[in-house]
């Protein structure tokens, strides 16, 4: 049920879209006696969409209570301190400003993101990083496929970058610092989830040792180098997990032992706590180490809405040093920004939305902020 932009223009799209929002339109209206935390992770825009996402800020999440947005930039973004590492097409210092721009004028924070250490690969592509410095490889013996498959003899989901490389953190620090001076902001999202390569034992640096004193020595290192400018260092959670205690598994908890790291990073890490397919509790874990945390879903509607209702009643009924841990929750789109808004719009105009794929983020975004809404009594 395409709607025809060229009918009514993108702007006019998104004000017809408002109309028929629930909830308070007043994007400076503020409901954190519910959640402090109402955050959308998303991939940055492609250029070409900047001024589309610009719309979407302004007519949907700024009305719909989001105040946090985490952009995935990585390498789509024109770099000067290393432009060999700039993807092929990549946004402009003005692209960002936008971006800025209308975020202050709705109170929404924006953390970049650069994924650190893992994820430097993706199925059978090299990402920028590893492509022009392969010398950072924690597995260069190991080599991506042609056609690649899971699961596969080498144990390969994404390459990782080795953290006792000495000259890895002077490259990417440059752009960590350069991608929070543009973006005007105090938060960085470092990523750091779903790490199966590290310690491995043929790397002259790693071999032999703990993977979780590895894990949260890069943590810390990174957290350190934000801490001299005073920016907060925000990662996913699932390797502070362990993995085959709480049944929870290899892909939102760790099976590699890097889960004791826990115990070794600063607790003004903020943590992200991603959980899918069931609403898992992990939450209070991170609360009871001294981290704040944040509950994060992805496309699974009625997990996303029992996710809110958790983070609540934390927050109602904990003791009073407990309870402001539990920040928020964050909707997580591993989409690219078109497409997230593409759905969202269909979805939204929809005469049966029951009718409608309910397994989307763009389904589970609007039932857990309707959710809010009602919860804050707005």
């Amino acid at each position: 049920m395409g709607y025809s932009i060229g009918k009514l223009g993108i702007s006019g799209f998104w004000m017809w879209l408002l109309v028929f929002l629930p909830g308070p339109v007043n994007s400076q209206q503020e409901n954190t006696d519910v959640l402090p935390v109402r955050g959308l992770a998303i991939a940055a825009p492609q250029k070409g969409d900047v001024d589309t996402f610009v719309d979407f800020m302004d007519q949907v999440l700024a009305p719909r209570g989001v105040n946090v947005l985490i952009l995935r930039v990585d390498y789509n973004y024109a770099y000067e301190s290393h432009p060999e590492l700039r993807n092929e097409e990549v946004l402009s210092r003005s692209d960002v400003k936008k971006i800025v721009a209308t975020a202050a004028d709705h109170g929404i924070k924006l953390i970049p993101q650069i994924n650190l250490l893992g994820h430097q690969s993706w199925a059978s592509s090299l990402g920028n990083l590893l492509k022009v410095y392969p010398e950072f490889d924690e597995t260069p013996h190991i080599t991506l496929p042609e056609e690649y498959e899971w699961p596969n003899e080498d144990g390969l989901y994404c390459k990782s970058y080795c953290p006792l490389h000495p000259e890895v953190h002077g490259v990417v620090f440059d752009l960590v610092d350069e991608i929070l001076e543009v973006f005007e902001t105090d938060a960085f999202h470092a990523g750091m989830d779903e790490v199966f390569y590290i310690g491995d034992d043929r790397c002259p640096r790693c071999s032999g040792r703990d993977k979780a004193e590895l894990f949260a020595g890069e943590v810390t290192k990174i957290r350190n180098h934000l801490n001299l400018t005073d920016k907060k260092l925000w990662i996913w959670g699932d390797r502070l997990i362990d993995g085959k205690t709480t049944g929870i598994g290899m892909w939102e908890a760790s099976m590699n032992n890097t889960h004791r790291a826990i115990d070794m990073i600063p607790t003004d890490v903020v943590i992200c706590d991603w959980h899918y397919e069931r609403p898992d509790q992990t939450p209070v874990l991170f609360a009871m180490k001294g981290f704040d945390v944040i509950t994060c879903s992805w496309r699974n509607p009625e997990v996303g809405v029992m996710q809110v209702e958790d983070m609540v009643r934390y927050r109602t009924y904990q003791n009073e040093k407990l309870k402001d841990r539990f920040q928020g929750v964050v909707l997580t789109v591993w989409s690219g920004a078109d497409s997230f808004m593409e759905g969202y719009k269909s979805y939204m105009q929809a005469a049966d939305k029951a009718a409608e794929d309910q397994k989307q983020p763009w389904v589970t975004f609007d039932h857990m902020f309707k959710k809010m809404e009602n919860l804050s009594g707005s």
